[in-house]
């Protein structure tokens, strides 16, 4: 059953709640992406495989971005020196977020232009890796950090990387 009154969505004044649900966001785009894959090797490309394609590189190009400078520019120098634990996930968020923007860029082309698919079965397969290698990234991401980083900074510190996270999109807004 639907709740009658949705919760609202987070906005910056809970920049860890703003990860979360972009997260959530990450891994529906995943979740299309997958079944991209799949439409593509039964019905090859048409109108609904290009406007997926799209939505999965509308998102990727520039929602994901943001996500990741949200994190290595604002939250993880914030709370890297919490721990050593903590500091040795961060350094594993930060390669796998290496791991990611290049899988994109093997990817993104051929969602620019899905009809150029030539290998559908190469194309799934990397498709399935750059879902999987997100879904782990970001279940890592949810179990050793958002938590810690919400009870250890301050009022002041979630404020400023609110700040901080809003005026990356207003900037990248006016590009």
């Amino acid at each position: 059953m639907s709740q009658p009154f949705p919760e609202p969505a987070p906005d910056f004044s809970d920049p860890i709640g703003m990860l979360r649900a972009c997260h959530k966001r990450m891994l529906s785009h995943c979740e299309l992406l997958d079944k991209l894959a799949n439409h593509l090797d039964k019905n090859g490309v048409d109108d609904d495989a290009r406007s997926a394609a799209k939505k999965v590189v509308r998102y990727f190009s520039t929602a994901a971005v943001h996500h990741h400078e949200d994190e290595e520019q604002d939250l993880f120098p914030k709370v890297v020196r919490s721990s050593i634990k903590i500091a040795t996930v961060i350094h594993g968020l930060k390669q796998d977020h290496v791991k990611l923007t290049a899988a994109w860029k093997d990817l993104e082309p051929m969602l620019r232009q899905p009809q150029h698919i030539g290998d559908t079965e190469q194309f799934m397969a990397l498709a399935q890796q750059f879902g999987d290698a997100y879904r782990r990234h970001i279940a890592t991401e949810e179990r050793d950090l958002l938590d810690v980083a919400q009870h250890m900074l301050s009022t002041e510190q979630l404020q400023a990387i609110g700040e901080a996270m809003q005026e990356r999109r207003h900037r990248a807004a006016e590009d």
